[in-house]
């Protein structure tokens, strides 16, 4: 609520982010302003531990200029720097569509979740988009937009048969339902000792509890410092 004074309507609607999901959910001029703020939301999220590095992908890249903003405005309110700039941590893979080509998103189905029972990553895969004109595994295919190829390119453990399999692919001689049977098996030897993990703790539920109790009280106690000084750079009392 603090950072919201810092930061106008105009700017928050600039965000290319927003702009985007915005488009996405056909909001048009009917924006939510929960939805709106979401990125000061973010900047509160950052700054509340003090970041300075942030694992987002490349679609984040406005959240992190638009949480230095406010950082720099917090720091000229207080007349110190209180708060410390952040810059985005990028992995190999900084976007990674979802099965339908669209941004992956829970809210959207069409996300492969890291729980995903093996047949379900079998359904998933198999609904992949492609390539429409490769009706055949003779035509010629494209890779560029190939959801399939994407995610052999962030998952596949040898990099050099991916490029294979591009050439194959763009050539004609490899058919969608090969090249997806291959993506399943790497999906599966990826997510399958996450899922057994994800299962074990399940059934520690107080081990589960005693977790986030214990990290919750670590949190408070950074965010609640971070709170009195940006509380003192606005003139508030604390």
């Amino acid at each position: 609520m603090l950072y919201l004074n810092l930061v106008t309507v105009a700017r928050l609607e600039r965000n290319p982010t927003v702009r985007t999901e915005v488009e996405l959910r056909g909001f048009e001029r009917d924006i939510p302003a929960g939805f709106l703020c979401y990125p000061v939301s973010q900047a509160a999220d950052i700054t509340g531990f003090r970041a300075t590095l942030v694992p987002v992908g490349d679609d984040q890249l406005p959240m992190i200029e638009q949480t230095n903003e406010i950082v720099r405005r917090v720091n000229r309110l207080a007349g110190a720097s209180i708060l410390p700039e952040c810059r985005a941590l990028l992995s190999n893979t900084p976007r990674l569509p979802g099965i339908d080509g669209r941004k992956a998103s829970k809210s959207l189905g069409n996300a492969i979740p890291l729980s995903a029972a093996t047949d379900e990553i079998h359904r998933l895969v198999r609904a992949m988009y492609t390539d429409p004109g490769h009706a055949r595994a003779s035509d010629p295919g494209r890779v560029e937009g190939n959801v399939v190829f994407a995610y052999l390119e962030a998952f596949d453990p040898e990099p050099t048969t991916v490029e294979e399999l591009k050439e194959r692919y763009r050539g004609g001689g490899l058919g969608d339902v090969a090249l997806k049977r291959r993506l399943e098996d790497v999906l599966e030897a990826v997510i399958a000792p996450i899922r057994a993990r994800r299962a074990e703790l399940a059934r520690d539920r107080a081990y589960v509890v005693d977790l986030l109790r214990a990290g919750s009280e670590r949190a408070n106690a950074t965010t609640e410092a971070v709170v009195r000084d940006v509380r003192g750079a606005f003139g508030l009392g604390v």
